[in-house]
């Protein structure tokens, strides 16, 4: 008789010990690819869903899209189906338009009319002000506010759809977001990696100032995209080169925005403890940019973010275990 193997089910419980644990999620449009593939490591190791585990799930841009599908209570494997299946399409528009219009698509047919409220567990959505060159942080609970809570609604009445818009809108390659709040506020947003590709600096805050923790009993677990060579143009014309020139500036603008962030959280809260993943491979065949397309290239990125896990698995056993 031949045995049927059953799936794996997530349902490992655990107690609460008293620690806030921290997911934070780094921008990165379609190296999101790599970020999953740490995560699915991460949930396999805990067998269960990270929502469950995780006391405060933050990110920006392609972060925000995987952290929110997680505090919904997603797992990896379906957010990773659900990336296979939109992002090649967004991100080979020929046009911030025609890319704004795929992403629309893809936030409203995955989160539907899903508000801030529907979450499982703590989530921040980072996104900037275009006008006023600030921070618009998406949350769920008034737990995580930091004054005003007389007037606190959770994603400031926004819907996870056009939250994760705006956090996704890098400009110029996207459209900006405009967004009604609660309070009938029209707000034009651009992509939150302008202000925080590196979100953890906002989620350590809302755990000691806001959720009352001590720095002791906070873990951090930041997941970044990878870092990788440029590619080169595929034909040798000027409006190639111009486009791949200005997609570099975004990503280079990115990058010292996550590392700048990075060592403010280390001088800031060096007693913080954090596992940070985002390893650098300078193989030319490794060559992408967050507009990646090719689904082939994705995989190979998403199987780098594996590996990148088993060098750090026993201090996450430590961590979150």
């Amino acid at each position: 008789m031949t045995e049927i193997s059953t799936p794996n089910v997530l349902n490992t419980e655990y107690k609460d010990d008293g620690t806030c644990r921290i997911l934070s999620l780094d921008g990165g449009g379609a190296k999101g690819f790599y970020t999953l593939g740490v995560l699915k490591e991460i949930e396999s190791m805990l067998n269960c869903p990270l929502h469950k585990r995780f006391d405060l799930v933050f990110g920006t841009s392609t972060g925000a899209i995987i952290g929110s599908l997680v505090a919904l209570g997603y797992s990896v494997d379906e957010i990773h189906d659900l990336y296979k299946k939109y992002v090649p399409t967004i991100m080979a528009g020929r046009s911030a338009h025609a890319r704004s219009n795929a992403l629309s698509k893809l936030a409203h047919e995955v989160f539907g009319v899903k508000t801030f409220e529907d979450v499982k567990t703590g989530v921040g959505v980072v996104a900037t002000k275009w006008i006023i060159e600030r921070p618009m942080i998406f949350k769920g609970s008034i737990s995580q506010a930091h004054g005003r809570k007389g007037t606190f609604t959770a994603g400031f009445g926004v819907t996870i759809a056009d939250a994760i818009q705006a956090s996704c809108s890098a400009y110029p390659f996207f459209e900006r977001k405009f967004v009604t709040t609660a309070m009938e506020d029209n707000v034009e947003l651009i992509d939150g990696g302008y202000c925080a590709n590196n979100p953890t600096l906002f989620a350590i805050a809302d755990a000691i100032a806001a959720l009352q923790k001590e720095r002791k009993d906070i873990r951090v677990v930041n997941v970044g995209v990878g870092v990788y060579p440029e590619p080169k143009p595929g034909i040798k014309m000027w409006i190639a080169k111009k486009y791949l020139v200005s997609v570099q500036l975004l990503q280079k603008t990115l990058e010292i925005n996550t590392q700048s962030m990075d060592q403010l959280r280390e001088i800031l809260f060096k007693d913080v403890p954090t596992i940070r993943i985002s390893d650098t491979f300078e193989q030319p065949e490794m060559a992408t940019d967050l507009l990646e397309h090719n689904l082939y290239k994705l995989n190979i990125l998403r199987q780098r973010g594996r590996e990148s896990f088993a060098s750090r698995e026993n201090q996450l056993k430590r961590f979150l275990m």
